[in-house]
């Protein structure tokens, strides 16, 4: 069975390749999070953490639980792993949530939005309705970026510290 592959270029030229991330991933997963500013782990993980945690990891990777797909992607030299990007699934299957993850150095070049259309497209393919993200109020860039695709921005429930932002997936 061959692994399922895609290649993004994004609207900076950026070359990477984006591959399902699986249990044998979580060394390349740790190595990406200690490349991610502490602010975007904040970000990321909602909490203030210096590292990405093995259990932390693995709840990315979806250990446990097939409801969740973990995404990495590649630098051109397919060694070095420069974003990472998950799809949630509920117990319905019809809502996703998505998180994305940059490494420092290779943020302003398009990443986070490529990511965030191949989620959208695998969210569409696996059958969801809508997908969600849960965005920090000050995470302003992530915020943009999702408006700019169409994503629908709301107040979180029971915490003003964050944003709901969702698209539906229904014609």
């Amino acid at each position: 069975m061959s692994e399922q592959k895609w290649n993004l270029v994004t609207r900076e030229g950026l070359q990477v390749s984006v591959r399902p991330a699986g249990i044998d991933d979580e060394t390349l997963l740790l190595e990406l999070f200690d490349h991610v500013s502490p602010q975007d782990l904040r970000f990321r993980f909602l909490s203030a953490i210096k590292h990405a945690s093995r259990q932390q990891i693995a709840e990315l990777i979806g250990v446990g639980h097939g409801a969740v797909q973990s995404y990495i992607a590649f630098a051109r030299d397919a060694a070095t792993p420069v974003a990472t990007a998950v799809l949630a699934c509920d117990g319905e299957k019809r809502r996703a949530e998505t998180a994305i993850s940059v490494r420092s150095d290779f943020k302003g070049h398009g990443l986070g939005w490529g990511l965030l259309g191949l989620m959208v497209q695998e969210a569409k393919r696996h059958g969801m309705e809508k997908i969600e993200s849960i965005e920090d109020r000050s995470n302003y860039d992530a915020v943009e970026l999702e408006q700019n695709m169409g994503f629908e921005i709301k107040p979180y429930p029971d915490d003003p510290s964050l944003l709901l932002l969702s698209k539906s997936l229904v014609a």
